[in-house]
């Protein structure tokens, strides 16, 4: 039997292979913080001391995957939609 793993409050970040300006960043990922999911985006960058750090960015709250159970059910393609009373 495996269990789920539980990613609250953590994160993973992945090379940015589509990295195209400097303003882009040079990893981006998810993270959780408290069970909702964030962007998470870092830059590699070098001080003036020539040390190399890393700046990081946390964006808005991803938007949630639907969950089967509490999913919206699609619309209907039931005619029966339509009201049949027209004005003229």
């Amino acid at each position: 039997m495996s269990e789920e793993y539980d990613n609250t409050n953590r994160g993973v970040l992945f090379k940015n292979d589509k990295k195209e300006t400097e303003k882009h960043p040079d990893y981006t990922g998810t993270l959780n913080v408290n069970g909702v999911d964030h962007w998470f985006s870092a830059w590699i960058k070098t001080s003036k001391k020539g040390n190399k750090f890393m700046s990081l960015s946390l964006g808005a709250a991803k938007e949630p995957k639907p969950d089967a159970q509490h999913a919206t059910p699609a619309p209907s393609n039931n005619m029966d939609d339509f009201d049949d009373d027209i004005p003229f």
